[in-house]
C-alpha cells in the first residue's frame, strides 16, 4: 500500500516518536517515552494524539439525512446540528463493518468519522448507498487534520489557546466552532480513552502550527504526546471495542455491547431484520473482561480453557496501567461469561489463571467523563 503522512509527521518525528503503519496506509506515532508513561500521563493529566489517520466523510444534499439514517444503526434524524452521535454501521445480515461518529453539521450537511482502515471500504459503503439520492459524498480525510486532547487537564489547556467557544458550556456528545490564532477549528467533547477529553478538526494547511502550539503552551499542565499502543490500552481499561480487533463483520452489535446504540424504531436501515432476529433470538456468546494473573499480557487469539474446556478466544491483552493489573477481552460462550468465572489460557507454553470481570474496568460510572 502506498504510505500517506499526516500533516503532524514532521512535527511528531521531531519529538522523537517510534513510527509505524498505524492505520491503513498512514505512517504515524507508535509511542514516544513509552507506553506506561504515556497512559499514566494521559489519565493524570493531559495528552494530545494524532488521529488524521481517521476517515472523515462529508455528506451533504437534500438527502443527507435520509442516506446517513439508512447507514446506521442510531438515529440521524432525531439529532440537532452541534450534535455528534456514535453508531455502528453494519451489513445486511448485521455484521459490523465499522463503527464511527456522526456529526450533524447543519439541516442538510453531516460529517462521518470511520476508524483508520475501513476508510476506503465505507467511502464505497456511502457511495453505493447514495445512489439515486440527493446526497454527495466526500472523502476530506487529507484535508483535515486531527488532534484529540485528554485528560483531566484538557479543557484548562484549550482555554488557554482557544477564542470564540465556549468549553466550560460544551457537553459531551456535542461540537462547537473556535479558532486557535487565526485558524479556525471544530471542536468536539468526544474521545476514546475514558477522560474529559476534545477532538479538534484543523484545516490541513495550518494544522502544524496548531500543533506546535499545542505542544509549547500545553507544557505548563503536564501535556505529553502519546501514541496509538498507549491509545488502545486506554481504551482496554474502558472496555471501548475496536473494529478489527474486538469486531469484525462476523459479529453483530450484540456481540460486542453495542446494541444499547440501535434505534430500532426509526423505521428501516441496513441490517434492521436480521439484527431483530438476534435481538429475538439471543447470541450464544459475549464479548467479556477478564483480569488476568501474573505479569504477561495474553497474546491476541489464544483460546480460552475452562477446567480443558474451549471457551473462547482473546481478542486483545494488555497492562492496565491505572490499575496495576494485566486485564484482556475474549468473545466466550455464554456459560463462561459470568462474572467470578475462573478460566485459563497459555502464554508463553505455560498455563495462566484469569477470572471473568465486570466491564468497564477503570472508572465503571464514567464520572471522568462527564468532568
Amino acid at each position: 500500500m502506498p504510505e500517506r503522512r499526516s500533516p503532524f509527521y514532521s512535527s511528531i518525528v521531531e519529538l522523537g516518536a517510534t513510527m509505524g503503519r498505524v492505520g491503513g496506509d498512514f505512517i504515524s506515532a507508535r509511542y514516544y517515552s513509552g507506553v506506561a508513561d504515556e497512559h499514566l500521563n494521559t489519565r493524570e493529566n493531559v495528552g494530545v494524539q494524532d488521529l488524521s489517520t481517521m476517515g472523515k466523510m462529508d455528506i451533504k444534499g437534500p438527502d443527507a439525512e435520509a442516506l446517513v439514517n439508512h447507514v446506521i444503526v442510531n438515529d440521524a434524524a432525531a439529532m440537532r446540528p452541534g450534535q455528534v452521535r456514535y453508531s455502528t454501521i453494519c451489513r445486511q445480515d448485521g455484521g459490523i463493518m465499522d463503527d464511527l461518529t456522526v456529526f450533524r453539521l447543519g439541516p442538510e450537511h453531516f460529517m462521518l468519522v470511520t476508524g483508520s482502515v475501513n476508510r476506503q471500504k465505507m467511502l464505497l459503503w456511502l457511495l453505493h448507498h447514495a445512489e439515486g439520492r440527493k446526497a454527495y459524498v466526500t472523502d476530506i480525510t487529507a484535508a483535515i487534520a486531527f488532534p484529540t486532547i485528554q485528560g483531566p487537564r484538557s479543557r484548562d489547556v484549550l482555554k488557554v489557546l482557544v477564542q470564540d467557544a465556549d468549553l466550560d458550556g460544551l457537553k459531551r456528545w456535542s461540537f462547537t466552532t473556535g479558532r486557535i490564532g487565526e485558524t479556525r477549528l471544530l471542536i468536539s467533547r468526544t474521545g476514546v480513552t475514558g477522560e474529559l477529553g476534545f477532538e479538534l478538526f484543523v484545516p490541513a494547511d495550518e494544522a502544524a502550527a496548531v500543533w506546535d502550539t499545542l505542544i509549547r503552551s500545553g507544557q505548563d499542565f503536564g501535556l505529553k504526546p502519546y501514541g496509538v499502543l498507549a491509545m488502545f490500552t486506554l481504551g482496554l481499561e474502558k472496555s471501548y471495542p475496536a473494529h478489527g480487533i474486538d469486531m469484525d463483520e462476523t459479529r453483530t452489535p450484540f456481540h460486542v455491547g453495542l446494541d444499547r446504540w440501535i434505534r430500532f424504531d426509526k423505521g428501516d436501515f441496513v441490517g434492521r431484520e436480521a439484527l431483530l432476529k438476534i435481538r429475538d433470538t439471543g447470541v450464544d456468546e459475549r464479548w467479556t473482561g477478564l483480569i488476568v494473573e501474573g505479569g504477561m499480557p495474553a497474546a491476541a487469539n489464544a483460546r480460552v480453557l475452562a477446567d480443558g474446556e474451549d471457551a473462547g478466544v482473546v481478542t486483545y491483552s494488555d497492562h492496565g496501567y491505572s490499575l496495576g493489573k494485566v486485564l484482556a477481552t475474549a468473545h466466550l460462550r455464554l456459560p463462561f461469561t459470568q462474572i467470578g468465572t475462573v478460566l485459563s489460557f497459555d502464554i508463553d507454553g505455560a498455563p495462566t489463571r484469569a477470572v471473568v470481570s465486570a466491564m468497564p474496568f477503570f472508572d465503571p460510572d464514567g464520572a471522568r467523563l462527564r468532568a
